[in-house]
């Protein structure tokens, strides 16, 4: 299944393998921002797609990938990864357009709720979920447990 959604001088479609390699390079000029050197290379991020193939997004502007986000979900509830929109480009509504897209795709696919991480220090990232209206829970601790640890992560400057 196809889509885009074509916005003022913007468009958003779902994020294919042939764009990783623009993605990637997104994902290292945004300020600490977190890779995982195994669920960030392109092995991992092609089995993310084959999992998850219409939920994740890429915008384009200038001919190039401004923006991206990694959406999957596990049957019952959705997850954003990596949402990232090129400093040069935000607060023109891309963000909350791929946000939008990826959404309804999510609903299309029978997902009712969806949720991510931010970390506490991504001052930018917090201030735009909270000004889309997402709820920032207070209610929970959230746990992980590394199975890898060769998947190590690490932080743009």
């Amino acid at each position: 299944m196809e889509t885009s959604t074509q916005v003022d001088q913007y468009r958003i479609r779902p994020m294919q393998m042939k764009d990783y390699e623009k993605v990637f390079q997104l994902w290292l000029n945004i300020q600490n921002f977190s890779i995982r050197s195994l669920d960030d290379s392109k092995e991992g991020v092609e089995r993310f797609l084959a999992r998850n193939p219409e939920t994740s997004v890429v915008a384009i502007m200038d001919d190039k990938i401004v923006g991206s986000i990694l959406c999957g979900h596990d049957g019952r509830r959705g997850c954003f990864y990596h949402v990232c929109v090129d400093k040069d480009y935000r607060r023109r509504g891309i963000g909350k357009a791929m946000v939008a897209v990826s959404m309804e795709t999510l609903r299309k696919e029978n997902i009712n709720k969806v949720s991510l991480i931010a970390f506490t220090k991504n001052d930018v990232g917090n201030a735009f979920w909270n000004h889309i209206g997402w709820t920032k829970r207070e209610d929970l601790n959230y746990y992980d447990f590394v199975l890898n640890t060769e998947n190590i992560e690490r932080f743009t400057q």
